[in-house]
């Protein structure tokens, strides 16, 4: 496979020294030493091609755009499934057969077991100092292990509060600030009678699950002393778990998974009146549901200690470079382009509606300028956005299997919901659960059970 040290060589390395310069001797810094570098070309008139695979809306539209304005670099994209079992698996197993594409799609939870899989390169010094500049700090932490970048951030997403301002003002309500007033509207919200309550807490919501919990102080995972140290159930997490396990045992919030028909219903018939996620999800809500236009605002999520405001992040994506890629510096330039000029960001929101958050914050402006707001009675929600993507902590670190780990964890929470153990016996389930993946992969462990 070209450019790839061994998986057992790999694995070794990381055992030692998890996500660290150890690693990145699979490739050297930028890992320029073929490909584009050596003067290798492909396709037509002498252009570089690379290919590109991504599961993301607006991606053909971002392609078409480069490839009308570069004529020395062509990309050939392909779109694919999204999910564990669709893009991912794909990559995965066209990795293992040497065949990856240049470049792929990955979002910030899986990057770190696509980097100790050796699927992902290091381009530490493929990014310039003027791309890192462009970048929000919180975003370009995401993708850095011990100082090597492993891909390049598309969007950072905060997150928010999504709330009813109709509903809010037919019930008389204000919103909450801090997570004990969210209580207490929650409460008011059920004595008004029927099936409406504050929100749903969500049985296949790992990741928000971990923003709460980033928002709070957690770490799950941590790769400082020659380990991955594993907490799941830390001070933050019991917390946290402790505060919707009590709104769940008073029924006053509802417990299903957001993945589904049933949450469509609720949404769509007014049964819930706030919505936690991540920025995205305003262009999503506007997709999924147009006759609510003009009953929906947004606001920052309550705090904890409003006094030192903190924030989770709740989705968003990042490109990177393969091991198997040939041409590594053209596919940086197309990364970085993509990323960071106007043009491609105009191009992916020609594809809908979209209510991304760039991580290269001087694309904000454009971002704004193409989202309607009239959906949100006006509201400049890029302007919270921007205040609130300021807050978002620095060093959550992503575990090496969150797949495997977040289905562990969205079983125990559709139990729970049902009243059979609780949220925070989920999180000591799924961190039980994760222990021997991380083993398997010959990765130095510990864990912290609390």
């Amino acid at each position: 496979m070209p450019g790839r040290h061994s998986r057992r060589s790999v694995l070794a390395a990381i055992s030692a020294l998890p996500l660290t310069g150890a690693l990145s001797a699979c490739s050297g810094s930028g890992s320029a030493s073929t490909g584009a570098g050596s003067g290798e070309t492909s396709g037509t008139k002498g252009r570089t091609t690379v290919t590109f695979w991504s599961a993301l809306r607006g991606s053909q539209e971002v392609v078409d755009a480069f490839n009308r304005t570069h004529d020395h670099i062509r990309v050939d994209f392909e779109q694919i499934p999204a999910g564990g079992q669709g893009g991912y698996l794909k990559l995965s197993n066209a990795a293992r057969a040497g065949n990856a594409p240049d470049i792929a799609t990955i979002e910030y939870p899986q990057l770190p077991g696509f980097v100790i899989d050796g699927v992902v390169r290091d381009i530490t010094g493929a990014v310039s100092d003027e791309l890192r500049a462009e970048l929000l700090p919180q975003s370009l932490d995401q993708t850095t292990f011990d100082g090597r970048v492993y891909s390049v951030p598309l969007d950072v997403e905060p997150m928010v509060l999504h709330y009813r301002k109709d509903l809010f003002d037919r019930f008389g309500l204000d919103v909450p600030t801090t997570w004990d007033e969210f209580a207490e509207v929650a409460r008011a919200v059920r004595r008004t009678g029927g099936d409406r309550r504050i929100t749903v807490f969500p049985t296949d919501g790992m990741t928000l699950m971990a923003a709460l919990c980033w928002q709070a102080g957690a770490q799950w995972f941590d790769i400082s002393r020659g380990a991955w140290n594993v907490s799941m159930a830390d001070a933050p997490t019991r917390k946290v778990a402790a505060y919707w396990q009590r709104l769940i045992d008073e029924d006053l919030v509802h417990c299903n998974a957001t993945g589904s028909r049933l949450y469509d219903a609720q949404v769509g018939n007014g049964l819930i009146l706030t919505r936690l996620s991540g920025a995205w999800d305003a262009g999503a809500q506007m997709n999924a549901h147009p006759e609510q236009k003009g009953q929906w605002r947004i606001a920052p999520l309550p705090q904890w200690d409003p006094s030192r405001p903190a924030l989770g992040m709740h989705g968003g994506s990042t490109f990177a470079v393969t091991e198997d890629s040939r041409h590594p510096e053209a596919a940086m330039e197309f990364i970085a382009w993509q990323v960071s000029h106007p043009d491609a960001l105009k191009a992916r929101l020609s594809s809908g509606t979209s209510s991304m958050y760039p991580a290269a914050t001087g694309l904000v402006p454009v971002g704004r300028a193409a989202f309607d707001r009239t959906y949100y009675g006006g509201q400049d929600i890029y302007g919270l956005f921007e205040q609130e993507a300021r807050t978002i902590g620095k060093g959550w670190v992503w575990g090496p299997r969150m797949t495997a780990t977040g289905s562990i964890m969205q079983d125990a929470f559709a139990r729970a919901g049902a009243g059979s153990g609780t949220l925070l016996s989920s999180m000591r389930a799924a961190q039980a659960g994760t222990m021997p993946d991380l083993k398997a992969l010959g990765l130095a462990t510990t864990q912290h059970s609390t």
